[in-house]
């Protein structure tokens, strides 16, 4: 894993190295053979759509540790995409159920209060303009207006 992404990261530099003496040593000027590279990004080497290298520069600037892997923002980074996805799947479901195309608050409070492990994570997260569970409690509710099925079940609990 870590070891196959540094050998990575060496692999392009020596490229980068030869395509740029290439472009000094042929004699075309600006416009060379390997001159007209365009970059890729961290993010798109690692095939992630969340920011590696901003990642990797807050984690710098926080200063949380003194030194830092090349590997580290890489997993954050996947981390923190993989868990907006799961928060984005089930709200979009709830939108779904609300019969609404667009994503609200709302929606987010009650994909992650009904799924129980998201539940955990964001305990004491407060979600803004959120709500909360649609939950009455079964003493509250109307008592059922078969009363024969009740004093059959009365008289069984004090039969012994």
């Amino acid at each position: 894993g870590a070891n196959s992404q540094q050998h990575q990261f060496h692999r392009t530099t020596d490229r980068t190295v030869k395509a740029t003496t290439n472009a000094i040593m042929s004699g075309k000027g600006k416009g060379g053979r390997g001159a007209g590279k365009k970059s890729t990004t961290s993010s798109a080497k690692a095939g992630l759509q969340f920011p590696v290298g901003r990642i990797g520069r807050y984690l710098r600037q926080g200063k949380y540790a003194t030194r830092m892997g090349a590997g580290a923002p890489v997993y954050l980074a996947a981390v923190l995409e993989y868990l907006c996805a799961e928060i984005l799947e089930l709200a979009g479901n709830a939108a779904r159920d609300n019969k609404k195309s667009r994503i609200v608050p709302r929606h987010i409070t009650l994909a992650v209060k009904n799924d129980e492990e998201l539940n955990k994570l964001l305990g004491n997260v407060t979600i803004a303009s959120g709500g909360v569970l649609p939950n009455i409690h079964a003493v509250l509710l109307p008592k059922k207006a078969s009363g024969g099925n009740k004093l059959s079940s009365a008289s069984k609990s004090q039969d012994y």
